[in-house]
C-alpha cells in the first residue's frame, strides 16, 4: 500500500523511537485505498522510508521476534512477499556493531532501505522497535476487530439471541440447526468482567490469506464466543456457548497433537530464509 500526495490520508497512529543516533517515526496511516504503516529512519545526513501493507505489520512482528530471540550464530537471512513487494532483512556487523538491514523492493517505487541497530546490550534497539510493533498490531486488531463486529451485527439480525444457533453462513441460504443442545447451567463470568478486558475478549489471527476472530459476547441467553471466519469479502461464523469451550479446547487440541509432526514441518508461505544472502 502506497501513500498518495492527494491529501487523503488519515493518522490513526504516530510512533517515534530513538535507538543510538538514530531516530524512526511509525505512522500509521489511511486512505481510500487501505491501511498502510509508513517507517522512516532519519539521521543528521538522510531519511529513509519504507511502506509496509497493514496485512504486513503482523508478519514484520514476527520477524523481529524472530531475530531478537535468536542466538548471532543462528540469525539468518529472510525474505518476506507481501502482495507485490518484497521485503528483505538481513543481518550484518560493523565497526558501531551488529544492525538488521530491512530493505523494500516493489515495482512501483525505488528500492529503499533502513538500517536498525541492535543495541548496546541484549538487542535492546531490535527488541524497543519490535514492541512499538506490537503496540501498532494491537491496534490493528482493535480497529479489524470492530470493524467486523460493525459488519457482522448487520448479518446477525435474528440470530444474536440464540447463542447454540450454530453455523451462520455469511452468503448462505443454509438453515441454522437450532436443535443444538446448550448447557445453560454452567457457570459463567459476568457481563463486566468480560467487558472490562477488551484485550482478552478479542482476538484476530492471520492464516494465509484468511483473517479469524475471536469476539466474547452475551444476550439474553447467555455468554458465547463468536469465531468469524473472513476470506476477501466472504465472511461467515460459528457461535459457541461458553459451556462448550473447554470440550472445543479439548477438540483442537487433540487434532494439534495427532498432526505434530505435520504442523513442525510447514513452513511460512510469506516468509523464506535466505543462506547466505546473495545481495
Amino acid at each position: 500500500m502506497e501513500s498518495n500526495s492527494g491529501g487523503n490520508d488519515v493518522e490513526l497512529m504516530c510512533k517515534t523511537l530513538q535507538v543510538e543516533h538514530k531516530l524512526f517515526y511509525f505512522d500509521l496511516k489511511e486512505n481510500p485505498r487501505g491501511r498502510y504503516l509508513k517507517i522512516s529512519e532519519k539521521t543528521s545526513a538522510t531519511r529513509s522510508t519504507i511502506i509496509v501493507p497493514s496485512n504486513g505489520v503482523s508478519w514484520f512482528l514476527d520477524l523481529f521476534n524472530y531475530y531478537v530471540n535468536s542466538e548471532e550464530q543462528d540469525s539468518f537471512s529472510k525474505e518476506l512477499q507481501l502482495d507485490a513487494k518484497v521485503f528483505y532483512f538481513d543481518v550484518g556487523e560493523n565497526r558501531r556493531g551488529r544492525f538488521l538491514k530491512v530493505s523494500e523492493a516493489s515495482m512501483s517505487r525505488n528500492r529503499s532501505t533502513i538500517i536498525i541497530p541492535a543495541g548496546s546490550t541484549r538487542d535492546e534497539g531490535w527488541a524497543a522497535f519490535r514492541n512499538i510493533l506490537a503496540e501498532i498490531n494491537e491496534a490493528l486488531v482493535f480497529i479489524m476487530s470492530n470493524q467486523q463486529n460493525s459488519e457482522a451485527s448487520e448479518r446477525l439480525v435474528g440470530l444474536s439471541d440464540d447463542v447454540g444457533a450454530g453455523f451462520i453462513a455469511g452468503h448462505s441460504t443454509q438453515s441454522t440447526p437450532s436443535e443444538i443442545p446448550v448447557d445453560r447451567s454452567a457457570d459463567l463470568p459476568a457481563q463486566d468482567e468480560i467487558n472490562n478486558n477488551l484485550g482478552a475478549s478479542s482476538k484476530v489471527i492471520r492464516v494465509d490469506q484468511k483473517r479469524f476472530f475471536f469476539d466474547l459476547g452475551s444476550n439474553n441467553r447467555g455468554h458465547f464466543l463468536r469465531i468469524s471466519e473472513v476470506t476477501g469479502p466472504d465472511r461467515s461464523s460459528i457461535i459457541l456457548p461458553l459451556s462448550g469451550l473447554k470440550q472445543f479446547h479439548e477438540m483442537v487440541t487433540h487434532f494439534v497433537e495427532i498432526s505434530k509432526d505435520k504442523i513442525e514441518g510447514m513452513a511460512s508461505a510469506n516468509v523464506r530464509t535466505v543462506d547466505p544472502p546473495q545481495r
